[in-house]
Formats: C-alpha cells, sequence, structure tokens
C-alpha cells in the first residue's frame, strides 16, 4: 500500500457486510447479468435492443463496484471504532462549527455509516483533510471546491458507536 494512500477503518460488521456483497456481486450477480445480456443478444439487433444495452450498462457499473470494494477490503483496518481522546480520526464523530453551522458527522467511509442517519465526510475530503488530528477547541479552513474559504472549528470528538 502506498503511503498517500489514506487507511479506511471499518467496523467488523461494515467488513462483514461488504464481504458478503462482493461475494454475492462476483458470483450470482455475474451470472444474473451474463444470463440477461445473452437473453438480449438472442433478440436480435443490438443496435436498436435497449435491454442489451441496459444489462450491458448495468454490468459496467457492477464490475466498478467489484473493484471499489475489493479496494476498499484490501486497504481496510477492521475493529472497533476509535475511542475518542478529543482527537479527530477516521472512525470518530465530530461536532464542528463549519462556516459558522453547526455539523455532527463521521469522518471516514460511508460504508461504515451504512444505514446511519450520519453524514459522512471521506477523511480525503476537503474538509475531512483540514481537521484530521485536530483536537477539540482547535480552529482552521479549508478552501472548498468552489473556491471559498471555509472556517472550522471543532466542539466535541466522540467515539463513534454505530448509529
Amino acid at each position: 500500500m502506498s503511503n498517500d494512500a489514506p487507511v479506511t477503518f471499518l467496523t467488523q460488521d461494515a467488513y462483514d457486510r461488504l464481504v458478503a456483497e462482493l461475494e454475492h456481486l462476483s458470483t450470482t450477480g455475474r451470472e444474473e447479468i451474463a444470463k440477461r445480456i445473452e437473453a438480449a443478444r438472442e433478440e436480435g439487433d443490438l443496435k436498436e435492443n435497449g435491454g442489451y444495452h441496459a444489462a450491458k450498462d448495468e454490468q459496467g457499473k457492477q464490475e466498478a463496484r467489484i473493484r471499489t470494494l475489493q479496494q476498499l477490503l484490501k486497504d481496510a483496518t477492521v475493529g472497533e471504532a476509535p475511542e475518542s481522546d478529543g482527537t479527530v480520526l477516521s472512525g470518530t464523530v465530530v461536532t464542528a462549527l463549519v462556516a459558522g453551522g453547526e455539523e455532527v458527522f463521521l469522518l471516514g467511509s460511508r460504508e461504515i455509516a451504512a444505514g446511519s442517519e450520519l453524514d459522512v465526510y471521506s477523511e480525503a475530503s476537503p474538509l475531512g483533510a483540514a481537521i484530521l488530528g485536530l483536537k477539540e477547541g482547535d480552529k482552521t479552513s479549508y478552501t472548498a471546491p468552489n473556491g471559498r474559504d471555509i472556517s472550522v472549528e471543532i466542539v466535541k470528538v466522540e467515539t463513534y458507536s454505530g448509529q
């Protein structure tokens, strides 16, 4: 793994869920798409065959998801969420004043928070990169994709409980 690739923290539950999804997509999912493509092929002219093109498009999306899952699982650190000591880490829930408004979010992979109401910001996002390693009470700013300078103050950092 290269040093600049962020390590993704995953709970055991999220890891197991993603492994199961990858297994399904790599086996049953591929078989189902192949059957749909074959059935559409048998309908004749492929240029005007909407079912064929839809199935091929879905196959491309599925293969992209398989590659994403393989990479995510290969580089993931699996375990319990880090115990909060007031420092912003991957896998912690952060309360921050962002551009003056309070936001509560999980810093890490959206895969961890599946089924949760929490917003999620990646460590690689402009906000995530700006606050990673900061402590409660720290202030910083980052440049948003639109070029605006956004102020951030870390209010609270908590251990992620899975909700």
